[in-house]
């Protein structure tokens, strides 16, 4: 269960198979897939010996989906409530499938396995995985074959950062991102302060929002047109780790609510 994943794993350096705490999380969503007619595990391989890529699907039961999201956690392996809260967003959608009204979502709880069980911020190389996309990165090819593969409408990936004192976010994509950014940290803060800094992370922030970033990290593939939406979304490292969970949590259904009712309308933003 979750619980587990705080345990730690025997994992060693050149094993390409996950440990004790990605079983603990795949264990946790595959019984979830389980007992769910809408949501299902397709974890992806490398190989059959390869390394594995934990990938659920839920999709809108009341109809075909419109729009395809992507849920990324994990990607810096010492960053774990981002990765309990995706998989709390796949709980939540399965209890209240109208969460999810008109949307398909993969969610990828653990994008750095090795990391993740290693409690390391880094991949098995000793990189920082998130500096190396679209950079022919083989720790990284699960991920960007997704990306292009999916195609997606909205791309929101969660992080935990030591050095901020409240939560934050980084806009990246769609001019739309924005508008969806902002109510989500709005409704986030009754869960955590917002980070109000004029300077986040060594980037320029405005109200709580970096645009742009750091290059390299995980996004949509740079030929992809139209844009998807790009919202990091970031908690502060040294809060209550339930409140993280429940601040992601809050964000993701945010956003979620909201895209829908954005793009139907057309808005011109």
């Amino acid at each position: 269960m979750i619980g587990n994943v705080a345990q730690k794993t025997g994992l060693s350096m050149a094993s390409p198979h996950p440990g004790q705490r990605t079983r603990s999380i795949l264990r946790y969503g595959d019984q979830l897939a389980g007992r769910s007619r809408h949501l299902e595990a397709l974890h992806v391989m490398e190989s059959p010996d390869g390394r594995i890529l934990p990938r659920y699907r839920w999709a809108d039961p009341h109809g075909k989906p419109v729009y395809r999201i992507g849920v990324f956690a994990g990607i810096h392996g010492d960053e774990q409530s981002g990765v309990v809260a995706a998989v709390q967003l796949l709980h939540r959608l399965a209890a209240e499938p109208a969460l999810g009204r008109f949307l398909e979502l993969f969610v990828y709880p653990v994008c750095n396995p090795w990391g993740f069980d290693a409690t390391r911020r880094e991949g098995e190389s000793g990189q920082d995985l998130n500096r190396l996309f679209w950079q022919e990165e083989r720790e990284i090819l699960l991920l960007e074959q997704e990306l292009r593969a999916k195609r997606f409408d909205g791309i929101i990936a969660l992080h935990t950062d030591d050095t901020s004192e409240g939560i934050y976010g980084y806009v990246n994509g769609s001019t739309l991102t924005r508008h969806l950014l902002e109510p989500s940290l709005h409704a986030a803060s009754s869960i955590l302060p917002r980070d109000n800094r004029p300077e986040i992370d060594s980037h320029p922030a405005e109200a709580s929002i970096i645009t742009g970033g750091f290059s390299g990290i995980l996004s949509a593939p740079p030929d992809q047109h139209p844009k998807p939406f790009e919202i990091v979304f970031e908690t502060p490292h040294l809060a209550p780790f339930g409140l993280q969970v429940e601040a992601h949590l809050v964000a993701m259904t945010e956003i979620l609510r909201l895209f829908p009712q954005i793009s139907s309308h057309g808005m011109d933003i």
